[in-house]
This record gives structure tokens, sequence and C-alpha cells, in this order.
């Protein structure tokens, strides 16, 4: 019954949406009744939705499986925990899901957006509200979550058993609040184009719920790679996968969005280019879901491999993004140009910023859709792999790593590159010398590692630089100093944080690429390796039984080069519903560095193949990525972040004069 009533409040849901977009379209411009009844219905969208989601929920906690979808994805035996996460560890659940993302960011601008004007808040509620309408026909129709089992069968398939683990608890939730949530800024665009209304003030309006979709992107693509990294075994934390491209291309469009939308609200320029990556960013979020649901990919990533689902998909893509670049031309050459500025500035700096970065996404779109286009065309089969990517999205980064440290010491309108490079100058040395002295550590060797090295401390250095001449350290006492960091806005030292964060993480990438030891060998008990100055000892293997599955557990002691010890397992496990078998890593972690070992196959009477991998300082790659997603959300509570003016702005207006 709990299900049947989940189902209800979809189908009241979709109806609503639906209302919702017609009351918004055809009377956005009356305000009044109209625009009261579009913000109560989208609050009104997202709790039903919200209603149906919890009851699909109740359903596999509680392993009903007269519903279909439960019997498909989850098993009696299986975890509390991997229950609840098979709610979306499949097609039909991760659209509700999706559908469930899309109502709260408009019922989150419904409830929080009572300083927009009335005739925008009503146009951007109905793009959000077609949308939901959109996808909530998808799920209904082709992708029912409700649909029940007829005879219920006594027990279910399984969740399939890579999914069974803590990571789908936290990448996919955090991903969905990332792309799905750049739908906001989408109907933002959309409703900046209808009314004409493109200035300053939307560009401060559409800032925090850009910052907030990209800051949960980044954690949801940190968690997505350090889960696939111990995971899947192979001892790679990022692959160039298609489907982490999908998700990843987002992230570059709305880096170069946050960005734009600057140099608009700050100089009223660059409207157009804002309103364009806009539409971009969702845009290739749409791209990411038709890829991950049209079965055109073999990827761990992909849900479903349903041909009907993904031309449905690539109607409706071809409708929201045909539909909003068709408004743009329609409106773009109506816009007026923002203020002049000189090349040397920090609008030239930004718009810098965002050539690399859209050169960047251009650079992985191709890569990752040239294969797809080229077999359609002619039936050829190629592989575009990660040399591809790394040398094209390398050459891009490094000029715009480069860049960093310059733009927020750069001046609005026109600046002097001179100066800025004086002010510079503690920041310059500090590379400098750190970077003779890797190399001197090295041997001066013919390697690039070094240089990157560099470049990842450049960018930290210059974060660095940047709040220390903000607080005229060196200029001013130390109260002084004291009083001007404090009251430095919450977004500029947001700013360095998120810069700092790159640097950490450009440093982790060079490490556990440039200098990272792997070693394949068979090992039989009692017998030890040695890797990267660290001894690995295999004490030998025994059965362990899970909840729900079978392992061979292979036991190695790690020595560390300062003698110390430590135990470490790695798994083999078969799971008893499925059979299938999976490989549990097994990882000592020695500050920001890991060393990984892989448990593999028997390898003559007594031996197994056994992969070790020695990663120097990996853990940098995700630390830095959570400290560029603590900048964000530091950075949205910033008074000027929030939409409309101060309370005590208001209220000040609003007192007689004394």
């Amino acid at each position: 019954m709990i299900i049947e009533l989940g189902h209800f409040a979809f189908v009241l849901a979709f109806a609503l949406a639906l209302a919702q977009t017609v009351a918004g379209f055809a009377f956005w411009q009356r305000g009044g009744a109209a625009s009261h009844f579009v913000q109560q219905a989208a609050i009104m969208q997202f709790v039903l939705v919200g209603l149906a989601f919890a009851a699909l929920v109740q359903a596999f906690m509680v392993s009903d499986f007269s519903v279909r979808l439960v019997y498909e994805h989850s098993h009696s035996i299986q975890p509390t925990l991997y229950k609840f996460t098979s709610v979306w560890g499949n097609h039909e659940g991760s659209m509700l899901l999706f559908v469930l993302t899309l109502a709260l960011f408009g019922a989150g601008l419904a409830a929080f957006s009572r300083n927009l004007p009335d005739d925008l808040r009503t146009l951007v509620l109905s793009t959000q509200g077609l949308m939901v309408a959109a996808f909530s026909a998808f799920v209904l129709f082709t992708s029912n979550p409700f649909w029940r089992a007829d005879p219920a069968p006594m027990d279910g398939t399984e969740l399939n058993p890579i999914l069974q683990d803590i990571g789908l608890a936290i990448h996919p939730p955090l991903l969905y609040l990332g792309y799905v949530g750049f739908s906001i800024c989408f109907s933002f665009a959309v409703a900046a184009l209808i009314s004409g209304r493109i200035d300053a003030a939307w560009a401060r309006w559409v800032r925090p719920w850009t910052l907030a979709s990209w800051a949960f992107l980044t954690l949801g693509i940190a968690m997505g790679s350090y889960w696939a990294y111990y995971e899947l075994g192979w001892g790679g934390w990022w692959f160039w996968d298609p489907v982490e491209n999908a998700s990843f291309m987002p992230w570059l469009a709305g880096t170069a969005m946050l960005h734009s939308a600057i140099v608009m609200e700050k100089r009223n320029a660059l409207k157009i280019w804002t309103v364009f990556l806009a539409i971009i960013t969702f845009s290739l979020s749409l791209l990411g879901t038709f890829l991950v649901r049209s079965g055109i990919l073999t990827s761990v990533h992909s849900f479903a491999s349903d041909p009907t689902r993904g031309t449905v998909i690539l109607a409706m893509l071809a409708a929201f993004v045909g539909g909003a670049f068709l408004l743009f031309a329609l409106r773009a050459s109506a816009l007026r140009s923002g203020g002049l500025f000189a090349p040397i500035s920090r609008e030239g700096a930004l718009i810098l910023n965002n050539l690399f970065l859209s050169a960047a996404t251009a650079g992985v779109l191709v890569g990752t859709l040239y294969p797809l286009v080229l077999e359609a065309l002619t039936g050829a089969r190629i592989t575009v792999g990660a040399p591809f990517f790394d040398v094209t999205f390398g050459a891009l980064m490094v000029p715009l790593l480069l860049l960093i440290p310059f733009g927020p010491f750069l001046a609005w309108k026109r600046s002097d590159l001179v100066a800025v490079t004086q002010r510079l100058i503690g920041a310059i040395v500090a590379t400098l010398v750190v970077t003779i002295i890797v190399f001197a550590l090295m041997g001066f060797p013919v390697s690039l590692a070094p240089i990157g090295l560099g470049i990842g401390f450049w960018v930290m250095f210059g974060a660095i630089a940047e709040i220390a001449d903000k607080g005229a350290i060196g200029r001013a006492s130390l109260a002084q100093n004291w009083s001007r960091l404090k009251g430095l806005p919450r977004s500029v030292w947001s700013t360095a944080i998120a810069h700092f964060g790159v640097g950490v993480t450009v440093i982790g990438i060079v490490c556990a690429t440039a200098f990272q030891t792997e070693i394949v060998t068979s090992m039989r008990q009692g017998e030890s390796v040695e890797i990267a100055g660290y001894t690995v000892h295999y004490d030998g293997e025994r059965l362990v039984e899970g909840p729900n599955y079978m392992a061979e557990q292979g036991a190695f002691r790690v020595t560390t080069p300062w003698n110390t010890t430590r135990g470490i397992t790695s798994e083999r496990r078969v799971y008893a519903v499925s059979r299938m078998p999976t490989t549990e890593a097994g990882i000592n972690t020695y500050g920001f560095t890991q060393m990984y070992i892989q448990f593999g196959e028997r390898f003559g009477a007594e031996g197994r193949v056994v992969r070790l991998w020695y990663k120097p300082y990996v853990l940098l790659i995700w630390l830095g990525s959570l400290i560029m997603a603590g900048a964000g959300f530091l950075s949205l509570t910033d008074r000027r972040m929030r939409i409309g003016a101060p309370q005590s702005a208001r209220r000040k207006q609003s007192e007689p004069a004394q």
C-alpha cells in the first residue's frame, strides 16, 4: 500500500509541475496570485517527490520484493546500508533521485528568493517546473520504479556487488546536487533571456546557486575518484572514462561560469558569455545523463543499456538545449555590452581563465564523443585514451595555473603587470627555491616532475601571498595585521583557499603520477618483497565469511623504512547470490602516502599474484578537492553572496530620519 501512495504522490507532483509551468509562463508578467501559486507549487512539488522517494526507500528497507525494482536490485541478506543505497543503485531509482534534486533546487529558490523580482522568479520556477515535469514523465512512462512484480518472488537478485560500498551512499547524492543543481542556473539563463533582465543584479542572484552546485560537484567527483581508486583494485584514481568525463565537463564549464559571473557582477561585462555558459553547463549535465543511460557506452558507471530510454533522453536533451540556444540566438543581439577595460586588468585575467577552461572543456568533449560519432558514421571503433587527454588537458592547464596567482592582484579596468609582479616577488622566489631543491634532491633528472611540483607550489604560494598582501603582512604591526585579516570578506578568504586547494591537488597529481612505484609479482606464504624502501611480507591467506559473501583474504605485514610494522589485508570476494567476484584492495596510509596491495589470482599450487603500488602523497589529490569545496561553502556564508540586500540595510532605509 505504501508504494502505491508513493506512486500517487509522484503522479500528483508531475501534474503540479505541469500546472506550475503553464501558469508561470502564461502569467509571469502579472505577479500577485500567479507568482504566489508558482512558489507554493514548487515547494509542494518537492514535498510530493520526497514522499514518493521515501516510499521507495521503505520498500527497499523492508525487502518488499513485490516491488519489481526491489526484487531486481536487492536481497534480504544484504546489509542495511546497502539496502538503502540500492534505492539509487539502479536506473529507475537514480532517475527518481534526479527528479528529487531538481525539485529540491526549485523549492530552495521558492523559499529563499523573496528579494528577486516577481517576474524573474516566476520565470525561473516555471523553467525549473518544466524540467521536473519532463523528467517526471520520463520516469513514469519509461522507468517507473513503483511497478509491482506479479507473482511476488520470495527473494531478490542482489545489488551489483561493485556497488555494495559506502561510496554509493555518498558519491551519487553529491554528484546530483552538483550537476543537477546547475539546472537552476540554466533556469535563470532562460528566464533572463525571456524577460530581458540581464545585468549585474542577475549575476549576483545566480552566483550563490552556481557556487553551491560547483562545490557539491567538486565533492562528488572527488568521492567518485577515491571510490574507484580503492574499490576497483587497479591502483588508479582517474581513467578518463567517458562517464567520468561527463561529470568533469560540467565542472570545468561551471568553474568558468563562476569566474565570468564575477566580471558581470562587478563590471556589468561578459553578459552574453555568462548566460551562454549557464546554458552550456547544464547542457553538459544532460549530455552526461544521456551517456550514462543510453546504452551507447560500456562502463562500470553506466546505469542502463536501453536504447529506447536513450532515445527519449536524447529528445529531451535536444528540446531543452535546442530551445535554450534558439532563445539565446533571438535575444543575444539585443544585449548591451558592459564597461570597457584594458587587456592587463582583472577582467582580462578572468577572460583568459574562461578561454583556457572553455578550451579544456571542448578538448574533453571532443575526446569523449569522437569515438562514438565515428562509430555511428563509419562503423569503425577507436579508443581515445589517457595519452590524448593528458597531453591536451595538461597543455591547457599549465598556462592557466601560471596565471592564477596574478588574477587577485590585478585591479579592475586597468592594472600594471610590473607592479603586480613586484607584489608577488616573495611567491616567485619561494617557488624557484623549492623547485631547485626538488631538482637537487632528485639528482637534476631530465624530467618534468619537478617543474610540475613547482607549478603546484607557485599556485599555493600565490594564494598565501594574496592573503599576506591584503593583511599588510610585513608592512604594518601585528595588531594591524590581525585587524585587517579579520576584516577581510569571506569571499576573499574563499578565493585564496580555493586556489590553495588547486595547488595541493596539482602536487598530489604530480607525485602520484611521477613517483609511484608498481610491482606485480607472485608470492608464497613467508616471502617478502621490497618496494620503495618498504618491505611487504606475505603471512598467508584464510577464508572469511561476510554477511553476503565469502572471501579469500590475504594477510600482509608492511615494514616502513623507519622500522615500524603494520598489518594489511586484501580480499577476493565471491557474493552468495550473484556469484560475482570482486577485489577489495588493502591500503595502509602513512601521512599523505599510501601502500596499496591487490590480492590476485592463484599462481601455481601455493602462490598468489600480488600487485603492489607505492603511492607517494596521493591523498593530496582529494585533500585539495576538499579544500576547494570547503572554500566554496565558506564563500556562501559571505553577506555579499546572499540574494538581495542585507537585512540591516533594508532596516536602515526604512527608519525615519532623526
